[in-house]
């Protein structure tokens, strides 16, 4: 199943001037089983692209269609507990507890929901796929790299159909930022649906479709 945008508008109201819309969008596709970049220059709505279809960002008109559910028909209350559910967060600037040790930040989406013992095991298994030591005792002490890393262990506690990051490579060392790369390669290759916002040209060059958005429009997009 795919993600479908469909006359969709963001708008904002900048003081006493008209709405002025941040994105717009007649009609886009992303297949699901694949890796998805959405490139363009800082401010051309690519993060509200994210936002939007993680329903973090509400629409002022149209319909985003995930998986089959019409998630802009949602209630603020509905689109998180569905986001939580289905959807992995990869976060720019990682959005870590630095007083946590990684388990625990990996433990987190648990939490809220989800008996933190019964996903340690999960969790666990993902920290020795992403080689994140156990005996770190604060992140504080962690390269970048290995907190994204982290960052993306996090991200796949709940397995999700769907995986949104946002310039995920943007601030790692070449290694790292390959070894995020080629996780997010394998999750699509499982059959999730993986977005992601990035300049990298590397990430670009591995994935199977781009969008390129310029002032919030769509205005070329490529598919292998």
């Amino acid at each position: 199943m795919s993600i479908r945008l469909t006359d969709v508008t963001v708008a904002v109201v900048e003081g006493r001037a008209a709405q002025r819309a941040i994105l717009d969008i007649d009609v886009l596709e992303i297949p699901s089983g694949s890796l998805t970049v959405i490139a363009g220059a800082s401010g051309s709505g690519k993060s509200t692209l994210l936002n939007v279809i993680a329903g973090v960002t509400p629409i002022s008109s149209g319909t985003v269609v995930a998986h089959g559910q019409t998630v802009s028909d949602y209630s603020e209350s509905v689109r998180d507990n569905w986001r939580r559910l289905t959807t992995g967060l990869v976060f720019q600037d990682f959005n870590l507890i630095s007083e946590l040790t990684p388990l625990d930040n990996v433990l987190l989406p648990a939490c809220f929901g989800r008996s933190p013992a019964g996903m340690r095991r999960r969790a666990l298994d993902l920290m020795s796929r992403f080689h994140i030591p156990e005996d770190r005792k604060a992140l504080k002490i962690m390269s970048r790299g290995e907190q994204q890393r982290v960052a993306v262990a996090r991200a796949l506690l709940f397995d999700p159909a769907i995986i949104l990051a946002d310039e995920p490579t943007a601030s790692l060392d070449v290694e790292s930022g390959r070894f995020v790369i080629d996780a997010l390669v394998e999750e699509a290759a499982r059959g999730k649906t993986v977005i992601a916002a990035s300049h990298d040209p590397e990430l670009i060059a591995k994935a199977q479709n781009s969008i390129r958005l310029n002032h919030g429009r769509v205005t070329s997009r490529n598919a292998e």
